[in-house]
């Protein structure tokens, strides 16, 4: 029952809410419009040095361009600024050496490491063995293998990473994803080729690990339609084009088949079983494929329908190969993937192997379950990159910023759409492996390198010749390499060595 006190306690409460409401409605639009206000510009930062070094038993002068370049939206304003750090050649007469557009992936990640790892005219120098580093000092060093003595080369950062970063009205989210970031880094490409005139020069696309996904969307985005931008070809590292390859859901058999080889190489490196059958790696891995592509593939094709004779036979087998046990793979279904195998592969000894390179042993407080605490082989090479390029470049590239540099941000792959046109990840798996295909039709010039490291659980190389062997790859013009190291081989001196080599004999072969 209301009485007239009530009421208008009633009355006041409903006109404190209102007022309230009207209140937040107005921040909310303030909010808005804040939100949509376009920030201002940054000026363009360029610095531009000269430099010698010896490469390949070459004298080479270079000179390097490093900073900003500002991409331009269809209204004719900046959108996102993109940092580059260019390397062209000097001392030669040569105009149609080969230009080739590095990064890597994460997604999120900056061109750090294969700038510093392996292309660049300097080097962070690690231990070969798998052995992690510690603090500073950490060291730099002239790299004799780089591939400036035959191309010139230019390491870009997507935005989000480096010094890149969406501009005026746009956000990073407008260029987190498959398709958006195919496009603003196409849209680099084709704005660097205009300012420093490379349109009859050969260009190649390089990229690591997601970087690798990323030139497969370039490939679409230059090669395809009018006014084309035709390529090369694309070098990929560490790749993973077809994610059906390497995404364990439930109902997907395929990854169980393409990480059992990586698995057995991680197995035969730390003596995990049985070695006297086979001393060398490569015939090992030849038979765990062949194991893999056939009856194990049949059995898990199979499912229950599989009789306890093939199911035991397939155990015994995957446990000499792996040497997990037999109780191990009996209650797993057969089915291991990446995270618990790192865990269960070196139980007995109180250590997990690497997921970038399985080379790499760390400790986790856990001991009993299969949770990833952090990948050894990520923390044990993180910190000496990070100094690293941070020094190189204040003290040999005259760039020195208040503003931090970022390595990998991980807001960028939160923020990731996965969805590219109607061949979406969330509704399937994320594959670029048909416009690399179609790149490959339409431009006869167009070659395929593949470096692969026989230690990487993030991008198994038995996935990756899945997807070089299917959705219409011309197999002819892709040339596979194998490294005895993990994602980043080129940390592995003599892997450093025969990629160097290996990519070389690729472009000199144009």
């Amino acid at each position: 029952m209301y009485t007239a006190r009530s009421h208008k306690v009633f009355s006041l409460t409903h006109i404190q809410t209102f007022l309230a409401a009207g209140v937040l409605c107005l921040l909310s639009v303030a909010s808005l419009a804040e939100s949509t206000v376009a920030k201002p510009i940054p000026a363009v930062q360029i610095s531009q040095t000269e430099h010698s070094t010896k490469i390949n038993g070459k004298q080479v002068q270079y000179n390097v361009i490093a900073g900003d370049h500002h991409i331009l939206d269809d209204e004719g304003q900046p959108k996102a600024n993109i940092y580059s750090t260019a390397y062209f050649r000097t001392n030669t007469k040569n105009n149609q050496r080969p230009v080739l557009f590095i990064f890597n992936g994460g997604p999120g990640s900056s061109s750090v490491w294969l700038h510093m790892g392996i292309f660049g005219p300097k080097r962070v120098v690690l231990p070969s063995d798998g052995e992690r580093v510690g603090a500073p000092p950490y060291v730099l060093a002239d790299n004799p293998k780089s591939l400036l003595d035959i191309a010139d080369m230019v390491f870009i950062d997507p935005p989000g990473t480096g010094y890149s970063k969406a501009l005026g009205k746009y956000t990073g989210k407008d260029f987190w994803g498959v398709k958006e970031d195919a496009v603003i880094m196409s849209d680099f490409v084709r704005a660097f080729t205009r300012k420093h005139n490379l349109f009859n020069r050969p260009k190649y696309l390089a990229g690591e690990s997601y970087g690798t996904t990323r030139a497969g969307a370039m490939v679409k985005e230059l090669q395809s339609g009018w006014g084309s931008l035709d390529l090369s070809g694309v070098m990929l590292i560490s790749s993973i084009v077809d994610f059906a390859t390497g995404d364990f859901h439930p109902g997907n058999d395929l990854p169980f088949v393409t990480f059992l080889p990586t698995y057995a190489a991680t197995a035969w490196y730390h003596k995990a079983i049985d070695r006297s059958r086979f001393p060398e790696l490569a015939p090992f891995i030849e038979e765990v494929r062949q194991f893999a592509l056939n009856e194990y593939a049949t059995v898990l094709l199979k499912g229950s329908m599989a009789s306890p004779t093939e199911r035991n036979s397939v155990i015994k087998q995957l446990q000499r190969f792996t040497g997990l046990s037999e109780r191990f793979l009996q209650q797993s279904d057969l089915r291991i993937n990446e995270y618990q195998f790192m865990k269960e592969v070196l139980r007995d000894r109180d250590l997990r192997v690497g997921r970038l390179d399985s080379r790499y042993l760390g400790e986790d407080a856990d001991k009993v379950g299969y949770s990833f605490a952090a990948d050894p082989s990520g923390y044990a090479i993180d910190g000496a990159y990070t100094a690293l390029i941070n020094q190189y470049m204040r003290d040999d590239l005259a760039v020195n910023r208040d503003e931090r540099y970022h390595i990998l941000n991980g807001k960028v792959f939160g923020a990731w759409n996965w969805l590219y046109e109607r061949n979406a990840r969330s509704q399937g798996y994320m594959n670029v492996t048909p416009f690399i295909a179609q790149g490959m039709r339409e431009n006869k010039d167009f070659r395929v390198f593949v470096g692969n490291g026989y230690y990487d659980l993030a991008t198994p190389f038995f996935a990756t010749e899945h997807s070089m062997s299917h959705h219409g790859i011309d197999t002819n013009r892709v040339t596979m390499k194998y490294y005895e190291a993990g994602h980043m081989m080129y940390i592995h001196e003599p892997s450093l060595i025969a990629l160097s080599d290996d990519i070389r004999a690729f472009l000199n072969a144009q």
